[in-house]
């Protein structure tokens, strides 16, 4: 106890001596907040330790917080980078779309451009689902070739553009052929005539898609031939019925 009350004299004499101001702020004021530089290298630090998580918390913090410093635009492209390497590809390629909407005219635009795309295709899950995000990349992709012929990424668009079309192509048959299992031949016809005629640049899903959509539509003419015969003699039976 004693210890106590002498550290507490003590305390009270440092307060006495420098007029409690400098103890006083010390620990009652906030901490000051991390410049910009200090947020963009602590960033950098995680991202070449791989700690890609991190990383994007302290871009993240330099965007929100200096919106107009010369490290803000490097942040956010950053930002699109670690969530990428993170593996979080829908968020990655949301970042990535604000860079392009913020800066359209900036210098990295091809590569902008080139991981929107690649993270629209990275985004697919499984083959059940709609998969707008890899739609969308493609149009990205086709845009860096029209834009920037000559970029290194215009070059190696064209893979992600087969790749990302591929699985379009296996989900527009995906459903077709559910629909031809349960016997629902209007919509199989409809799916699998829709792949035969988009999807020209892949001839093996367009020649399966091209034998599936005739023997679809030969199944439902036939599925609408058996129906009205039925209504037909219902109609008679119902005739002779009522006589």
């Amino acid at each position: 106890m004693n210890h106590v009350r002498a550290r507490l004299c003590i305390l009270l004499l440092l307060v006495t001596m420098l007029g409690g101001c400098g103890i006083i702020d010390y620990l009652y004021l906030p901490v000051p907040e991390d410049t910009a530089q200090e947020l963009w290298e602590a960033g950098v630090d995680n991202m070449n330790a791989t700690n890609y998580y991190k990383a994007a918390r302290y871009f993240t913090q330099l965007r929100d917080r200096y919106p107009f410093s010369p490290y803000t635009a490097q942040a956010e492209l950053a930002l699109g980078d670690a969530l990428y390497l993170n593996g979080d590809y829908e968020q990655a390629m949301d970042a990535y779309l604000e860079f392009e909407m913020l800066h359209p005219r900036h210098e990295e635009m091809p590569y902008v451009l080139y991981q929107i795309g690649v993270s629209g295709y990275k985004s697919f899950t499984t083959i059940d689902r709609p998969q707008p995000l890899v739609a969308q990349g493609i149009e990205y992709l086709r845009r860096l070739q029209e834009t920037y012929p000559q970029s290194v990424y215009a070059q190696q668009a064209g893979e992600y553009i087969k790749l990302s079309r591929e699985i379009l192509a296996k989900r527009e048959l995906f459903v077709a052929d559910f629909y031809w299992k349960r016997e629902r031949y209007s919509g199989a016809w409809n799916r699998y005539t829709y792949v035969a005629e988009n999807f020209g640049d892949l001839p093996e899903y367009q020649e399966y898609a091209k034998r599936q959509a005739e023997l679809s539509y030969l199944r439902f003419q036939q599925q609408a031939s058996e129906m009205a015969m039925r209504q037909m003699e219902g109609s008679w039976r119902d005739y002779f019925y009522w006589l």
